[in-house]
């Protein structure tokens, strides 16, 4: 285990009355054009630097880290990186695996510590008993029959002791997990929706999370459900909700959503899933003015989905309504320097919680690492092999030789390799 520091001055981000933000312009992420910080993804020298003892992360708790203005990065894509890998089947989307496939999930889990991710997230999404009845009556009306036969608590179980496995091998913090529920779409009561939170939230809390999480919530008043059964647990809470600009479902727009969740108790909030990069900070700019507006001190979190996804910035069903989904989305994967591009654009705003969704993979999570490597006061656990661009100088071929410049990678508009493509679905 490495002994990590970070910067000694290093400027607090918290919402306050007195935060600036930054002009919708620039919230932009393109693949094309000059960015000053791109060479920061590059940059292999970085270890050199002398950083503040005071600053140590190591061990902390995830709010002592955010409020010495310390950026967390969280983990990326688990359901959809484990259904191309074969571990989550596709439609319901829920984390059997975590019980069935435990070595899979591990090598994950240590794929994001390795990339640089300070958070662990237990694989328990849509792992309620709820979620999962609703499955066996789906697969019933179907006439399929259901995968497995497990509860939620022996797949939470699971999930947990694998996540803690690889956060005890860095300095990582476990994040215990909920989702939504089909029961509030179905409109059952609040206390049975809360109940089944607080199952979750148990075996969380017995298993030593160092905190809760709730993650895609399409609606403010499940949130607040969410985090009001989180809140009964003693733990740091975090919660975000998979909306862009126009709200959420119910038109609740996202600084009410955020000021909503603030008053629950949240002390993190913010968007997830659904949208890419650019959406996400343009509806978090918005999060952010509603909590100043309201005079209230919340930090913010991101972790948007791995792909281009700009026009459906209004569309509340998110990306699942792109005719690709979910089986052609690759031809729309976020690059590095796209997501590199966005970390610096994040912490700008304020966001000091950073990770991905589906669709975002190791090497992107590494990305934002290694673009905010000096604000943390130190590069991912694999950076003795991330040499960047300087590698290809080491390379066999002049050509890729000639690719060893930071200009060379700013100004690329990638293309997609096929000749019958379109640029964004028009229809």
């Amino acid at each position: 285990m490495m002994m990590v520091n970070t910067l000694s001055v290093m400027r607090r981000v918290m919402v306050t009355p007195s935060s600036s933000f930054i002009r919708p312009a620039s919230l932009l992420c393109t693949t094309g054009g000059s960015y000053r910080h791109t060479q920061q993804l590059f940059n292999t020298r970085r270890q050199d630097r002398n950083f503040s003892s005071s600053q140590i992360m190591l061990g902390r708790s995830l709010l002592d880290r955010l409020a010495d203005g310390g950026v967390v990065i969280g983990d990326g894509s688990f359901v959809f990186t484990l259904e191309k890998r074969g571990y989550v089947s596709v439609g319901s989307w829920t984390p059997e695996a975590a019980a069935l496939y435990p070595e899979a999930v591990r090598q994950l889990h240590r794929e994001y510590l390795r990339a640089g991710s300070d958070v662990m997230q237990t694989f328990t999404f849509y792992c309620s008993d709820d979620k999962i009845q609703f499955d066996k009556d789906l697969a019933q009306n179907a006439n399929q029959s259901h995968r497995h036969n497990l509860t939620s608590a022996e797949i939470n179980n699971s999930a947990c002791d694998l996540a803690r496995e690889v956060a005890d091998e860095g300095d990582a913090l476990v994040a215990g997990s909920l989702s939504p529920l089909p029961a509030y779409v179905e409109k059952k009561s609040k206390a049975y929706i809360q109940e089944e939170f607080r199952k979750q939230c148990e075996v969380y809390v017995k298993k030593g999370a160092d905190f809760l999480l709730g993650e895609f919530y399409a609606h403010a008043e499940e949130a607040e459900w969410a985090i009001e059964t989180m809140k009964e647990f003693d733990k740091p809470v975090a919660c975000s909700m998979r909306i862009c600009t126009v709200g959420d479902m119910d038109g609740v727009s996202p600084g009410d959503c955020a000021v909503r969740m603030a008053k629950a108790g949240a002390d993190v909030v913010g968007v997830n899933c659904m949208y890419d990069p650019d959406i996400s900070l343009k509806t978090l700019s918005l999060m952010k003015d509603g909590l100043k507006s309201a005079g209230l001190k919340t930090y913010l979190m991101a972790q948007p989905v791995g792909f281009h996804t700009q026009e459906i910035d209004s569309n509340p069903e998110g990306y699942i309504a792109l005719p690709e989904f979910p089986f052609a989305m690759e031809p729309r994967l976020l690059t590095r320097i796209d997501v590199q591009n966005f970390a610096r654009k994040a912490f700008e705003l304020g966001v000091q919680y950073l990770g991905g969704c589906c669709g975002f993979e190791p090497y992107h999570i590494r990305a934002i690492a290694e673009e905010l490597s000096q604000e943390r006061g130190k590069r991912p656990p694999g950076a003795a092999m991330s040499p960047g661009v300087e590698g290809l100088k080491l390379s066999f071929y002049e050509e890729q030789r000639k690719k060893a410049n930071v200009d060379y990678w700013n100004n690329l508009t990638p293309a997609a390799g096929r000749m019958n493509v379109k640029k964004v679905v028009t229809q």
